[in-house]
């Protein structure tokens, strides 16, 4: 059986992904947290097959033997052949440290979970001897401030533009059988930033730097479907943003 891997599945982006997917896909939800996940795969299609790998992300230095051996009892168990055709990384870490507080300790923190991941996940993903020819499409979720930059952000946006350097090295190394490309999102209302768009200052902000509006997860998922389908076959090593025009605009505001 087919499956496709999902990183951060308990909540945001990654749950809204899990569910939008398993309309059409047979799924491993990867979170740390097994009550949330198991949240996730009741919203999701009951006619999918759902398995829960719950698993802490940030234990990068077991992450590999922690995986295989998951996925080998799991094999055991059903007595299935799991097979897996994409991956889809939600996963991540924001810290906003400006950089008199940054420590190499938080760097390793958020730099394990948005790029070390991502990259240790692919390697088991593209083995041929744990995972055949199956896997043909990846999907990083990464970040519009990837291509700039903010005041605070050292860490978590140098990390999304190095998971966008990882995507269009992979995307050359893995081609033709595999394709990789990343979503870039703007700012998105989620379980996890509800506080600050509930600020209505902040909200106000965010309305007039974003031509669309605000956006949410649901803006993104089909654009992840569209990535991992037959229909982008000829699309690899690129940057999608989906941001509702907020890096096109230079507007100036008056003060």
């Amino acid at each position: 059986m087919k499956y496709t891997l999902i990183t951060g599945a308990s909540s945001g982006l990654g749950r809204e992904t899990a569910i939008y997917l398993s309309e059409s896909r047979n799924l491993i939800l990867n979170a740390r947290n097994i009550e949330r996940l198991e949240e996730t795969k009741s919203l999701c299609k009951s006619t999918s097959d759902i398995i829960l790998w719950p698993y802490d992300l940030s234990l990068i230095n077991d992450l590999e033997l922690n995986f295989v051996e998951f996925i080998k009892n799991i094999r055991l168990e059903r007595s299935i052949e799991i097979e897996f055709e994409a991956f889809v990384h939600c996963a991540g870490v924001m810290k906003m440290l400006p950089l008199r507080s940054l420590s190499l300790n938080s760097l390793n923190e958020v730099y394990a979970v948005n790029v070390f991941v991502p990259c240790m996940i692919v390697k088991i993903l593209a083995s041929k001897k744990f995972n055949g020819k199956n896997l043909n499409s990846v999907v990083f979720i990464s970040s519009n401030i990837s291509d700039r930059g903010a005041a605070a952000f050292c860490a978590y946006g140098s990390s999304k533009s190095a998971l966008d350097g990882l995507m269009r090295n992979l995307a050359v190394e893995l081609a033709p059988s595999v394709r990789v490309n990343s979503i870039l999102p703007g700012g998105m209302r989620t379980a996890m930033t509800a506080d600050i768009f509930d600020d209505i200052n902040i909200a106000s902000e965010f309305n007039k730097n974003y031509p669309l509006g605000i956006g949410t997860p649901a803006d993104i998922v089909p654009a992840v479907e569209f990535l991992l389908s037959e229909k982008s076959r000829w699309i690899t090593g690129q940057q999608i943003v989906i941001d509702g025009g907020r890096t096109i605009n230079i507007t100036e505001r008056k003060a």
